[in-house]
């Protein structure tokens, strides 16, 4: 037997990393589902009549080692994958849809299920079972459980194909990315660029036994070479390889994988009784209905497009004057962008990262945290890692009580995806009375420190780096009975307001002061320097909303449509972003094969949720603002109404629990510099 399918006899039954091998992995999935299949069968075999106790219950503690094993072997394959690895990925992902199908396809556990769910009116259940039964019975209703054994066998094959193309739509992303490599050896091919971005590229150039600078199309050396090189050309051809990614019509082409998992979510979506994808996922969300959501980006769009056009005419205007520059062009925008910002505001992040040492700013997310909600984190060398970049900490209350474990992996390797993620590798749930507290886990890509230099983030790593945490402190402070209602579980547009409001503190002259710290002097930030972060905070937010509703407006267009006439991914993509475009269309470029958010992760038809979680956000930190950013009686409502109680309830009620009334847009609209 597998060390996976056995108790972990570790600190705080953290995963064992170092003792598990990638062998392991397949037979521990089929050992573990087999497990997970008779523990189905025991409910359904229950002679007892069914009750929320042996069957609503019992069905949701059950498949526990399934569970701990797919999320460790999932968040591998984001982290640290290899061909090993994704080969696994491409055998087991069937056998887990097909295991899930098995459930929820299961008509005689359906019935005890809906025994249940036809007695509610007569159980006395706490609002969290209540919610508990509902999710149940939706889960059996919204995916299959009412259809003829045809339709479930169809149901079964598209679920099938889903989860294998959706996995291999991410691994042409991964291979186009490790696969770029721009090696430049004359010194003015890197003009304009910051030192320490020279200095990073140098060494990557070194360890693959290379002389010159080696950009690649990692976050960390793509943004800063976009945003610093005065090498128009090299810009244009960095931009082009990064733009068309999966769009080559080779053999990490993603366009066709794009245009059937289209169709086979709405083909899904048809079986099951809905209009649409989008009709199927919106139901569970706080929006509704695609109808709601498209015209929640239209009035947005309507408030941002005016501000966003000024915004562009005058970077227009700006790259005229100092370099006639005739027409604007997408590798233009990052390099103008912070030119405008510097000449507007003096500003450069080149100026703040010195103050970003990313251990300050670590140590900083960690005492907003212990200010709001009482936490300490302990960095501890007891626990088995991944790989030697993680860094791992304990993290308890004021009674010195164990809240969490937490993994923190923050620079980018050949095996890890870019981007920035937070996820977990074990559930919080109370069983038995025994509050099992969960291993909460954050993921990012930030430069790594070089011979001269320690890790200094920009001021968007640095929002990246708390957005991240707030989302670890919604899975840390979990505190409810049942796994699949804690932490993050909740409706797809609610699960950003703890990451998104903890930005807000990024921006407050209480908290910089706080962390920010000249890496050399031991400075704190000149004040100077924080009303300047403040005034540029909403330099071209007309057009940083823009981009963001027309990736809304894409995932919708995809989602919302039959999509079955769509021959041509790209003319389709420019078609949707028709209300949104300010730069010239690129011709190579295609941002939908490489949408990893909606064709790979858990977005689709949930793009929009970025924005509308803003609007919480924004709502909610002025009433911190109003009270004061660290007033304990505000966090204690945040922290008890939202962070705690994970999906035991809708949201909006949880919400107005803690705000004591419904979000208002103005508050977004005001702090974006939108509210005439």
């Amino acid at each position: 037997m597998s060390i996976l399918n056995k108790v972990f006899h570790t600190p705080y039954n953290t995963a064992p990393f170092s003792k598990i091998k990638t062998e392991d992995f397949l037979p521990a999935f089929k050992t573990a589902i087999e497990k997970a299949k008779l523990e189905i069968n025991a409910i359904v075999n229950n002679s007892e009549h069914p009750t929320f106790k042996n069957t609503i219950e019992t069905l949701d503690y059950s498949g526990e080692e399934l569970s701990r094993i797919s999320s460790i072997f999932f968040n591998l394959n984001s982290a640290e994958t290899n061909d090993a690895i994704q080969k696994i990925a491409q055998e087991v992902s069937p056998l887990l849809s097909e295991f899930s199908n098995d459930i929820t396809l299961n008509q005689d556990l359906f019935k005890r299920v809906k025994t249940v769910y036809n007695s509610k009116s007569k159980l006395e259940l706490t609002t969290e079972q209540s919610t508990l039964l509902d999710k149940k019975y939706k889960g059996f209703s919204r995916n299959g459980a009412n259809l003829t054994e045809t339709e479930k066998e169809k149901l079964r094959n598209i679920d099938k194909e889903l989860s294998q193309l959706k996995l291999k739509f991410g691994e042409h992303i991964l291979a186009e990315t490790n696969k770029f490599e721009m090696l430049l050896t004359k010194e003015s091919e890197v003009s304009g660029l910051p030192e320490g971005a020279k200095e990073a590229a140098k060494q990557l150039a070194e360890s693959k036994g290379k002389i010159g600078w080696l950009i690649t199309l990692d976050y960390p050396s793509y943004i800063p070479f976009m945003t610093y090189a005065d090498n128009r050309k090299l810009r244009r051809k960095l931009s082009k390889a990064f733009g068309s990614k999966g769009f080559k019509n080779d053999d990490l082409d993603n366009q066709a994988i794009v245009l059937k998992i289209a169709n086979l979510r709405f083909q899904r979506a048809q079986l099951l009784g809905y209009r649409t994808h989008a009709h199927f996922v919106l139901e569970e969300r706080m929006a509704e209905t695609p109808e709601q959501v498209n015209s929640f980006l239209k009035a947005l769009l309507e408030k941002a497009k005016p501000a966003a056009k000024k915004e562009f005419k005058k970077l227009e205007d700006f790259a005229k004057d100092l370099d006639q520059i005739d027409q604007l062009q997408k590798w233009d925008s990052a390099y103008y962008s912070k030119k405008l910002k510097q000449k507007l505001f003096s500003l450069d992040d080149e100026q703040l990262k010195p103050y970003f040492k990313l251990e300050n700013v670590i140590d900083g997310a960690f005492t907003v945290a212990e200010k709001l909600f009482g936490l300490r984190f302990e960095e501890v060398d007891a626990i088995d890692k991944y790989h030697n970049d993680v860094l791992t900490y304990k993290v308890v209350n004021s009674s010195n009580n164990l809240v969490s474990i937490f993994y923190a992996d923050f620079f980018p390797r050949a095996g890890k995806r870019n981007g920035a993620w937070m996820t977990s590798y074990k559930s919080q749930k109370i069983e038995n009375g025994v509050n099992e507290r969960p291993h909460v886990s954050i993921v990012c890509n930030f430069t790594k420190p070089t011979k001269s230099k320690p890790s200094l983030l920009t001021f968007n790593e640095v929002t990246t780096l708390f957005h991240e945490f707030g989302h670890a402190l919604h899975g840390m402070l979990a505190n409810t009975t049942y796994p699949s209602l804690s932490g993050t579980n909740v409706y797809w547009d609610f699960v950003e307001l703890p990451s998104q409001i903890l930005e807000n503190w990024c921006y407050e002259e209480e908290t910089l002061k706080l962390f920010a710290t000249h890496y050399e002097t031991g400075e704190v930030i000149p004040m100077e320097l924080i009303e300047k972060i403040k005034a540029s905070a909403t330099f071209n937010e007309g057009m940083q909303t823009l981009r963001q509703l027309s990736f809304g407006l894409l995932d919708m267009a995809w989602h919302s449509v039959d999509p079955s006439q769509i021959k041509d991914v790209k003319a389709y993509e420019v078609l949707a972003f028709g209300e949104t475009n300010l730069y010239p269309d690129v011709a190579e470029n295609c941002m939908s094969t490489a949408f990893a958010h909606i064709f790979q992760g858990g977005y689709s038809s949930g793009y929009y949720s970025y924005k509308w979680a803003e609007v919480l956000d924004a709502d909610a930190f002025e009433y911190f603002k109003e009270e004061g950013i660290f007033n304990k009686t505000v966090a204690d409502k945040f922290k008890t109404y939202v962070l705690s109680q994970g999906g035991t309830q809708n949201p909006m009620t949880l919400y107005k629990k803690f705000r004591g009334q419904e979000p208002k847009p103005e508050a977004l609209l005001r702090r974006a510099g939108l509210l005439k």
